[in-house]
């Protein structure tokens, strides 16, 4: 018998710049604040916790990354002794992937209590481009020029040739051939993507968690530095660090605690999954197979979402997933972004925190971070920010790269009733 779960606590760190902060020091951060939002005074009744990271390795931890991470945590007995700590990787994907853990796990009543952190560190003050080669490592190492050979023919086929940059991520390459393709194809432009950059950007500078705080006009967006066409820094997650950590139970349990606590709990209604592959031009992604199987689970329909968080590493993705989470048609995401629809106060807000490109995106914890938002805006806590009468939120989290799509996505619904 499925159980209905509820996030009792969420909390995320200030994203940026951290080299004063290590692994050790964001993920003590992130779960002492998830427990302090939860109103729990130890972690005593968590059974379980998924911990998501991908780039531990480069700071020389490559195995048993969570369970290192919480050495301090149990010794201390903020962490109970003997609880499991499940290692999760799904690139950009991976906090989407550790909370589906935690969840699915007392979806089937195995548990009560689980927690789902995430945590990356990126900045290397020390040589900061040199994790530049291993984000790579989201793509086919084994087989690339299968990656290769379909970005050249689909660059042939619009008249784009498909160029690869030092001073940029291959991931900035991939999506600028995915933007050009769409611009292509129906006619979207970089003015409609400098709009929902803008658009991000001034979200961002209400979000004091935020790692870029400034606001920016869709004109400033477009004269910025170009990284790779027609995407310009401005439409670029950045480079940073933190983590984020959320305390998921059981409806049995959250009945056990004060109404205080009770009245803060955000239902998650909906988890949907799916993977990537070589797809066709002319077929829609992996997310929108993992939005559809969400709005099933959760018995809703894209007209039902009161706000989004979507995943725009580059701000040509949010016009995308628009269209992939069925907010518009296929090909309409330009004119849908453009038209201000996806602004706090239009037809359906989305990336109320700033978005990747200007919250950041530090990959790890992503996807927890977007939990935090979403819940934050449904307990009406979101301050400058905040959707009025929102009670149902949609978040679209995808990594890695297949073709011209992600390697993986995750979906996540979420509901408050008032």
């Amino acid at each position: 018998m499925n159980r209905d779960v509820y996030v009792l606590g969420v909390h995320t760190t200030a994203f940026g710049k951290k080299p004063d902060q290590t692994i050790k020091d964001l993920t003590r951060e992130a779960y002492l604040g998830a427990l302090a939002d939860a109103q729990l005074e130890s972690g005593s009744d968590i059974e379980a916790a998924w911990f998501g990271n991908c780039l531990m390795y480069y700071w020389g931890q490559a195995l048993t990354k969570g369970n290192i991470a919480f050495i301090p945590l149990v010794r201390e007995g903020l962490f109970p002794d003997r609880a499991p700590i499940i290692n999760v990787e799904g690139a950009c994907a991976t906090g989407s992937m550790a909370l589906a853990g935690a969840f699915k796990e007392i979806r089937a009543g195995d548990a009560d209590v689980t927690l789902a952190v995430g945590v990356e560190k990126l900045f290397d003050q020390q040589n900061p481009r040199a994790i530049f080669p291993h984000f790579a490592g989201g793509m086919d190492l084994m087989d690339p020029h299968e990656w290769e050979d379909e970005y050249r023919r689909v660059g042939d086929m619009i008249g784009a040739p498909f160029e690869q940059g030092e001073d940029r991520t291959i991931a900035m390459d991939t999506y600028s051939m995915q933007a050009k393709y769409h611009m292509a194809t129906f006619g979207s432009t970089a003015e409609q993507i400098a709009i929902g950059a803008a658009k991000n950007h001034c979200n961002g500078a209400l979000n004091h968690k935020a790692q870029y705080r400034f606001d920016m006009t869709p004109e400033q967006v477009l004269a910025d530095r170009m990284v790779s066409a027609p995407l310009t820094r401005s439409m670029c997650a950045p480079m940073g660090d933190g983590a984020a950590a959320a305390v998921l139970c059981s409806e049995r349990y959250l009945k056990s605690q004060p109404a205080t606590v009770q009245d803060r709990a955000v239902r998650i209604r909906a988890i949907g999954m799916s993977g990537g592959k070589y797809r066709k031009l002319d077929e829609p992604s992996l997310t929108q197979t993992a939005a559809d199987r969400a709005y099933a689970m959760a018995g809703i329909g894209p007209r039902d979402v009161d706000l989004a968080e979507v995943h725009d590493a580059t701000s040509f993705c949010e016009l995308y997933q628009c269209e992939m989470m069925r907010f518009c048609d296929i090909g309409e995401g330009g004119a849908f972004v453009g038209s201000g629809a996806t602004k706090i106060g239009g037809e359906i807000p989305v990336n109320t925190s700033g978005g990747l490109v200007s919250k950041g995106h530090p990959i790890g914890a992503t996807g927890i971070s977007m939990c935090f938002e979403l819940a934050t805006q449904l307990r009406g806590e979101a301050g400058d920010r905040q959707v009025k009468d929102a009670t149902i939120a949609l978040q679209e989290n995808g990594g890695g790269i297949i073709g011209l799509e992600e390697a993986a996505a995750a979906v996540v619904i979420y509901d408050k009733v008032r």
